[in-house]
């Protein structure tokens, strides 16, 4: 019998028995690295997998959206031809609302309104088929909103546009429709230098002649550093009225030329234009030196700042108002891809621009400015034509 303590020989070596002990596990140095490991190696490839779960969710909804939309469709049809065809009476629309909450109390949603707004939904766009698409590719809530308070046909369609492609949720379609967006596009296209034209073809589409920063609550006599610590302060929605595809760089941009410090109001970058774009504010009116500051700052991102792969920067001056002659003959020889916009800090009289636009389209010839319209929903500008002098004289 062996006592614990005792030294045994073997071979060469000498060990010493020692009491039998458990062990307490002990973490691996391969475990310990693990965490690290799979954070380094692996989360990539994790994050390609929740890629592929919020996919698959994206789809769910719109496939799900999108069967309600060609439901109300198809229920708007129904209830349209039988009351065409005098087969009902409106009121049998009253009994089949009835019939439904009776019979089927779980489904929700088919009331008498709401069948008279699906009926309404068809008939507005039965024949419209330029427009089908963008219809199920929006919630029921848009599309009523845009039945609801836009009477034209190209009203219509320009929201629809828009709500598609900047990925409005239902609170700024509002805003922009309560904006009157629409009349504000047609009537005051953006005003840009020549230069911006013919390195940016698209460069008009992508900004507006106003922008309606409401959401900033500034008081009359606001400073520019109110106006630019509200900006910031309220990054999110003022990239949500700038548009999707602006991507903000840095507020007080810092350049160096000649030894000398300058700083640039905002700095943003376009991913569809794929250029850096220079933001420079003014709470007063625009002068026509404010472009040449604005000049120097593009001259200087372009060849300190920018990008091999990029291209020419382009400067945004945003002033309190503007003058249109002023601005016209600023950018007439303007060599800088340069715009010049207006920002309001309260909701502009939609009444009043609906009557602007119907005067309009009363001096304008029907067909081009249909045309002109549907071409894109931002990129509208005055028709070329003078309208017929007759046109403008009362009947006798």
């Amino acid at each position: 019998m062996k006592r614990a303590g005792h030294l045994e020989r073997s071979g060469s070596r000498l060990h010493q028995r020692t009491p039998s002990l458990k062990k307490k596990p002990t973490k691996s140095r391969t475990a310990k690295l693990l965490p690290a490991v799979v954070g380094d190696t692996q989360e990539a490839t994790f994050r390609e997998v929740v890629g592929l779960i919020q996919s698959a969710r994206t789809r769910a909804v719109q496939a799900v959206n999108t069967a309600l939309i060609d439901l109300y469709w198809q229920v708007g049809e129904y209830i349209s031809r039988k009351l065409e065809t005098s087969a009902w009476g409106e009121g049998v629309v009253d009994q089949l609302a009835q019939f439904i909450t009776r019979q089927h109390p779980n489904i929700r949603g088919f009331t008498r309104p709401n069948l008279f707004r699906m009926r309404q939904f068809y008939q507005t766009y039965r024949r419209d088929k330029k427009v089908s698409a963008l219809l199920r590719q929006l919630p029921w809530t848009h599309n009523l909103m845009i039945l609801s308070k836009c009477k034209l046909t190209e009203e219509r369609e320009f929201y629809l546009r828009l709500a598609v492609r900047e990925k409005w949720g239902s609170r700024e379609l509002e805003r922009q429709l309560n904006g009157a967006l629409f009349e504000r596009a047609i009537l005051n296209p953006p005003k840009v230098s020549a230069l911006l034209t013919q390195i940016h073809p698209a460069a008009q589409a992508a900004f507006k002649d106003t922008y309606l920063l409401d959401f900033l609550n500034l008081p009359e006599d606001h400073s520019e550093s109110d106006l630019q610590r509200g900006l910031v302060t309220n990054l999110k929605k003022f990239l949500i009225e700038l548009g999707r595809d602006f991507a903000f760089v840095g507020e007080q941009y810092l350049l160096q030329v000649g030894g000398k410090d300058f700083r640039l109001d905002l700095l943003f970058y376009h991913r569809e234009l794929q250029c850096l774009v220079a933001f420079e504010l003014k709470i007063e009116e625009f002068q026509p030196e404010h472009l040449g500051k604005l000049e120097f700052y593009l001259e200087a991102l372009d060849r300190d700042v920018r990008k091999a792969h990029e291209r020419p920067s382009i400067g945004l001056l945003l002033c309190a108002t503007k003058d249109s002659e002023v601005v016209e003959y600023a950018l007439s020889r303007s060599v800088s891809p340069a715009l010049i916009a207006e920002y309001q800090t309260r909701l502009p009289d939609k009444e009043l621009l609906q009557r602007k636009l119907h005067e309009f389209y009363q001096l304008a010839l029907p067909t081009e400015s249909m045309a002109m319209t549907r071409t894109h929903p931002v990129k509208n500008k005055r028709l070329s034509r003078k309208p017929n002098p007759q046109s403008s004289k009362p009947k006798p």
